[in-house]
């Protein structure tokens, strides 16, 4: 069960990244309109050129795609990396972020909404109960 907290960060991290991709076009747009640098710096007037601030717009607009292409993968891999468990080869205790050592059942149980109860599996009851379980 994926942590609500980091999905939505990623989504977060993302709109933002798409703001200001969009702030940026808009931004462009804005100084072809009215003319920002001659408006607030005493530059010289220049005519609206529409076919620049287009392909200006083109170039932000890709590159912004692809800046919030990996960020999605980034955010995909560190899921997936934080995914794995490490688990004692020998109890089955899992590693938790502290370093501590815990059962396999208060680990889940912290982390979710997950009840345990406990049976045994036919090969386990064929080895520890020999004398109780017969194959038929």
């Amino acid at each position: 069960m994926e942590p609500v907290g980091k999905h939505f960060a990623a989504k977060k991290v993302i709109s933002y990244e798409i703001i200001a991709t969009l702030l940026i076009i808009g931004m462009i747009w804005l100084d072809e309109i009215i003319d920002i640098p001659y408006l607030l710096l005493g530059g010289e007037a220049t005519a609206i050129n529409w076919r620049e601030s287009l392909f200006e717009s083109t170039a932000i607009a890709m590159v912004g795609v692809v800046i919030i292409s990996f960020t999605g993968k980034v955010f995909q891999r560190m899921t997936y990396l934080e995914g794995i468990l490490p688990v004692c080869a020998n109890c089955k205790k899992i590693r938790d972020d502290k370093g501590d050592w815990q059962q396999i059942e208060t680990f889940i149980r912290d982390r979710s909404a997950a009840q345990f109860s406990h049976g045994i599996c036919p090969a386990c009851a064929r080895k520890l109960y020999p004398e109780y379980y017969h194959d038929k």
